[in-house]
């Protein structure tokens, strides 16, 4: 894909425990606006550890990331910037049991939004991924893929330019989590936004436009999707 790159890692490094836990050793990558890249390598090689530093959760302990040209490390207001840039979707859908699903989907929205706005915007996000009838359900009421659908909605709340999201399928059977990443690409191709996925699941990296292997910590491999 062409274009001015949506996120641009350069030489990134992250370590825990005091530095005796290497996480990620001079990692460099440009991911372009609306690209769709899986990040897949074993258990602790540094996919999630990457995601956390796009979504400043976490920072590098050396190297640079902008997004949308702007640089991460000079950003002191990390919250702004998740609020306002990117959306997230777990494995475990991470819903509010006590909430109904229009109400988990407005959550994110209840300090910047004002009530009518973000009511009408969580309608139309539960529209969206095909849960309009499910606006009063409990999660306890949903199946796996509807939570999951409902977190999806949740983390468009604030019309990301990033999506990132960590295992989204990995609590679900092969056709739901199927039905879940069509969802997440048609939204990718509608709204325009850059996905970045963590799977360990072959199948689920198929659905990507590339895919990029880390291993140790290091990106091993980046490789173009077939077809």
């Amino acid at each position: 894909m062409s274009g001015a790159a949506e996120i641009v890692i350069e030489h990134v490094s992250k370590a825990f425990d005091d530095g005796r836990i290497q996480a990620l050793r001079d990692v460099s990558l440009k991911i372009e606006q609306a690209e769709f890249v899986a990040l897949v390598g074993p258990s602790g090689c540094g996919k999630s550890t990457l995601l956390n530093l796009i979504g400043l959760l976490d920072r590098p302990d050396s190297g640079s990331i902008a997004v949308g040209g702007e640089q991460l490390v000079e950003l002191e207001d990390a919250a702004a910037y998740r609020s306002s840039t990117v959306g997230f979707v777990f494995q475990f859908h991470n819903l509010v049991p006590t909430l109904n699903a229009l109400e988990n989907v407005q959550l994110p929205l209840i300090f910047n939004v004002a009530r009518r706005e973000r009511e009408a915007r969580a309608r139309a996000l539960l529209a969206e991924v095909g849960l309009s009838d499910r606006e009063t359900h409990m999660p306890s009421q949903l199946s796996g893929g509807e939570r999951q659908r409902v977190a999806i909605a949740r983390a468009l709340g604030n019309r990301p330019r990033v999506l990132l999201a960590d295992e989204p399928t990995g609590s679900l059977d092969t056709a739901t989590g199927g039905q879940v990443l069509e969802l997440i690409n048609r939204l990718r191709i509608d709204y325009g936004m850059t996905v970045l996925m963590v799977t360990n699941d072959d199948v689920a990296a198929h659905a990507a436009g590339r895919t990029v292997a880390l291993r140790d910590g290091v990106i091993r491999a980046v490789e173009p999707q077939a077809g």
